[in-house]
């Protein structure tokens, strides 16, 4: 008997509820007909000009996109979302010809962003792509992201930041690259930044654009390297670029890891080095006189 009752009372709840969406206005009991239409799934891609919380990944999902306001504290910054083509199957492979392109493409968006050469600070910039899913869903975007460094020597960590990046290096910046003081060994030289006002021998002077070629493992691939380091040093002090030059400073060259040459950053940091002595001064356009020819 209870059970019949528990029967009946169930029926005549549900009888009750459908009738009163029925008596509702707009709906006329058929409550399969009358619910907007969900959108259709789409492909998700990132913004530009937007900062995220968490460091830097290679691949980005839905579920890992932690936008933050740039005037809170941060590790990446978003310059620009270009796109690659749709017909792909599968994203670009690092080294291939789309992620090169990709990569100077962001090269391109990032001087422009920060005002300078973003290698001029400690800044780098790195590529992020979608996620195999991500991909097979129809995103074919590229992400330019750039992150501030603690460093650009080996031991680089991001930095949490406030404050957006663009136009960072328009003018002087505590993030540009400037006087350093030499530590370690020969082999295993690092610059540290100084004031320089502070007795130093190093001096970052520009950055020399590397043609499209292996990464140097030997001597003589190292060799252009240095040449082009020369030339910009040269420009950098304002003294000859000939024979001579060696004479009058030593030169330490950055180039980018083995795998971001592959990616397609063929940007050397060049600086002076100064073997024999200190100085207390920037050698930017000192000329014969600041950097004179050792006679010994």
């Amino acid at each position: 008997m209870r059970r019949a009752m528990t029967s009946l009372v169930t029926a005549f709840v549900a009888g009750a509820v459908l009738t009163g969406c029925a008596t509702m206005d707009g709906l006329d009991g058929d409550l399969t007909d009358d619910w907007r239409a969900l959108p259709a799934a789409g492909a998700f891609t990132p913004a530009a000009g937007v900062c995220q919380i968490a460091d830097f990944t290679p691949t980005v999902s839905p579920a890992g996109y932690e936008l933050v306001g740039c005037d809170l504290p941060h590790r990446v910054e978003t310059v620009h979302v270009g796109a690659f083509a749709v017909d792909r199957a599968a994203p670009p492979a690092v080294g291939s010809a789309e992620l090169r392109t990709a990569f100077a493409d962001c090269d391109t968006r990032a001087t422009a962003f920060v005002g300078d050469d973003w290698r001029a600070g400690r800044l780098r910039l790195a590529v992020a792509l979608p996620t195999g899913p991500g991909w097979a869903a129809g995103s074919r975007w590229y992400r330019c992201d750039l992150t501030e460094l603690t460093t650009v020597e080996p031991a680089a960590q991001a930095v949490a930041r406030t404050g957006s990046l663009r136009d960072a290096l328009k003018g002087p910046s505590p993030l540009r690259l400037g006087c350093q003081r030499t530590g370690g060994d020969a082999r295993a030289r690092t610059l540290v930044p100084v004031d320089c006002r502070t007795g130093h021998d190093v001096e970052f002077v520009g950055v020399w654009a590397a043609p499209d070629r292996p990464y140097p493992t030997k001597d003589a691939e190292w060799a252009p390297l240095y040449t082009g380091c020369n030339t910009v040093l040269a420009k950098y002090v304002g003294v000859p670029d000939d024979p001579m030059l060696r004479f009058r400073s030593g030169v330490v060259v950055r180039p980018p890891g083995a795998g971001r040459w592959t990616a397609g950053d063929r940007g050397v940091r060049c600086y002076l080095w100064l073997a024999d002595r200190t100085v207390t001064a920037s050698l930017e356009g000192a000329g014969p006189a600041g950097l004179p020819v050792r006679t010994r």
